[in-house]
């Protein structure tokens, strides 16, 4: 088995480019894979997914130089403009490039909660996963009520729309102890069978600065109970994450949930659940 971590993300930071990072932030530097890689070798992990951090398709092309310098890049989640009059010509420019396993656009940062709707985003959605690409979904819980909508526009299944991969949970308010309506949407959205669900970020969803593994537990805890196991996956969202927590202590409060709930998944959640979802 091949141990991944699903969520990830490198950049050479500058405060025009990376306007989210606040300055004063650990954050507020370069992170490449010479930083990465001692803390996968401590965990244990064998290969990561590196994930677009700023909407550029040069910062695409930059993810995937890096992937051809180290193996152990197993694949990269783009960006590029899915609402663009030219969405299918820019897709087919992107098809069969090497390592390129999907496309993020940030919804979250969309100020409809319904943006999902829009008929020009869906249009590129259904685009991308009509060629082979997979769709990684960034959204709030104010906007989590729209993802069934949506993906019954975008994808029909994984055998015949390609995959959905929702990112860190859809981002549940753990920090006020926020639950509604994030459960419900949640319960709502793993109906759908293409939608593959990543146990990441959610740690600097919590208050970072005193959060436990007891906070996040009832949030993992309904995950599993409405994805089922086959279809969750780690992720550290390194080196986000490191806001909250270091590498270790995000893959051990993963692995530890794991051990608790479905020890005989953890093969799935650490592994095989992202080489199936993302064609690797």
């Amino acid at each position: 088995m091949t141990r991944i971590d699903a969520h990830q993300h490198f950049w050479t930071y500058t405060t025009a480019v990376h306007g989210w990072i606040d300055p004063e932030s650990v954050l507020a530097r370069d992170y490449g894979p010479v930083d990465l890689m001692p803390a996968l070798d401590d965990a244990g992990i064998d290969g990561c997914i590196a994930v677009q951090a700023c909407a550029t398709e040069a910062e695409t092309e930059w993810l995937l130089d890096l992937a051809v310098a180290h193996p152990r890049i197993l694949g990269v989640v783009g960006w590029t403009d899915l609402c663009a009059d030219d969405v299918e010509e820019r897709l087919d420019m992107w098809r069969g490039t090497p390592g390129l396993v999907g496309f993020r656009y940030g919804v979250q940062d969309e100020p409809g909660d319904d943006f999902l709707l829009t008929p020009s985003f869906v249009r590129g959605v259904r685009a991308a996963l009509a060629r082979g690409f997979r769709y990684d979904l960034l959204i709030k819980p104010r906007q989590a009520a729209y993802v069934r909508r949506f993906a019954d526009q975008v994808a029909d299944g994984p055998s015949t729309g390609g995959a959905l991969i929702l990112d860190h949970g859809a981002k549940p308010e753990i920090a006020i102890r926020g639950w509604q309506p994030w459960a419900d949407a949640i319960a709502d959205m793993a109906r759908v069978p293409s939608l593959y669900c990543k146990l990441s970020g959610l740690v600097t969803e919590a208050d970072p600065a005193t959060w436990t593994a007891d906070d996040i537990a009832r949030y993992l805890d309904h995950l599993l109970e409405c994805f089922g196991p086959d279809r969750l996956m780690f992720g550290s969202d390194w080196p986000v994450c490191r806001v909250a927590a270091e590498y270790r202590r995000v893959h051990d409060l993963i692995e530890d949930f794991v051990a608790r709930t479905c020890p005989d998944a953890r093969n799935a959640i650490f592994g095989d659940t992202a080489a199936t979802a993302y064609r690797l």
